[in-house]
């Protein structure tokens, strides 16, 4: 039997900066938080705020089906609120 882990904020940003071929820099510049700040993110040290993860949405809202894909598997809720 397979225990699946849960599905980490720090997952999904290392994924999408991965998915769109960016450095954690230049991922950090598209966001406008500083390079620490993103690395925290995907250490898990600390997670982003509200304001930050309105623009990962928006990136991934952009990105089209993969982008669509990544939203259900790690924030369904917002799928879901974007029907409403």
């Amino acid at each position: 039997m397979e225990l699946r882990k849960p599905l980490k904020i720090s997952d999904l940003i290392r994924e999408l900066r991965q998915q769109l071929d960016l450095s954690q820099e230049k991922f950090a510049a598209k966001l406008g938080v500083s390079l620490r700040t993103v690395n925290r993110w995907e250490n898990g040290n600390t997670v982003p705020s509200p304001m930050a993860l309105k623009l990962i949405e928006e990136m991934l809202q952009n990105m089209g089906e993969p982008g669509k894909k990544l939203l259900r598997q790690y924030l369904p809720q917002v799928e879901q609120g974007e029907d409403s």
